[in-house]
């Protein structure tokens, strides 16, 4: 399938999916927002898809920001409605239940910022930007980034970020724990798709629940979390893949796991 904004590659098991506006430093507009719905909808539909890589075109930017020619005459209602486009779109991609990666290789701001916030993992090159810097053009955050920001970094760190509108770099975003890794920018996207490719030959199902668990367990008391990990952990001795898993580890050879 083609897509105006988008450039989707399928490398095995893992689909990297391309913010293409590099003339425009990967701004978000409506187009991508559809593109990208679009996309992430046929990515949960896809059995031999186990792992995604999302990243932006050219040297510049990952996704530099929303388009803000496009929103500067938006009345409050059409504001609404972008925002919960872009809502929607953080929740298709944090909902998958695959893994997904942003392999952050320039700019990442405000909707940018956003879009890798809702992925798993966030991979930086060195010369990476990231900021939350809406209060600078006298809005906030619009498509998660108040919220994922602070479950990522903390309430107190966040503020200062969305506050302040301040940009930081790749290093110090790693020290908040906002990134998981930085690279040089030549490494990164062969950094990245090792990562993933080695979560691909892990059992799909096994990874889902780990997944899933993980996330919903992270607003939960920690009892109430305990049971799902333990429900989750039952739940797989149900699958072919546990039974292949634990007979290629005592027969000493590689697993091959189906998902099933």
């Amino acid at each position: 399938m083609a897509y105006e904004t988008l450039l989707v590659e399928d490398r095995g098991a893992v689909r990297v999916v391309t913010v293409n506006r590099p003339t425009v430093l990967n701004a978000i507009d409506a187009q991508v927002i559809a593109d990208l719905t679009a996309v992430l909808e046929d990515t949960a539909s896809r059995e031999g898809v186990r792992a995604l890589m999302l990243t932006g075109a050219g040297e510049k930017a990952f996704v530099a920001g929303a388009d803000i020619a496009a929103m500067r005459e938006m009345t409050p209602e059409q504001a609404l409605a972008f925002a919960a486009r872009g809502h929607a779109v953080g929740d298709l991609l944090a909902g998958l239940r695959i893994p997904t990666l942003a392999a952050v290789n320039g700019f990442a701001l405000g909707g940018g910022c956003e879009l890798a916030l809702a992925c798993d993992f966030i991979y930086a090159a060195e010369h990476a930007k990231f900021g939350q810097p809406e209060v600078k053009l006298g809005v906030i955050p619009g498509f998660g980034g108040t919220q994922r920001l602070s479950r990522r970094v903390g309430l107190a760190r966040a503020l200062e970020l969305c506050l302040t509108g301040a940009m930081i770099d790749a290093n110090e975003a790693r020290l908040l724990g906002l990134v998981n890794r930085v690279v040089p920018r030549a490494e990164l996207a062969a950094a990245a798709m090792a990562t993933l490719e080695t979560i691909a030959q892990m059992a799909p199902q096994a990874i889902a629940t780990c997944k899933a668990v993980l996330h919903r367990g992270a607003d939960l008391p920690l009892s109430d979390a305990n049971r799902l990990e333990r429900e989750g952990f039952a739940a797989l001795f149900a699958t072919a893949d546990q039974k292949e898993g634990m007979a290629a580890f005592l027969g000493k050879r590689p697993a091959s796991f189906t998902g099933r």
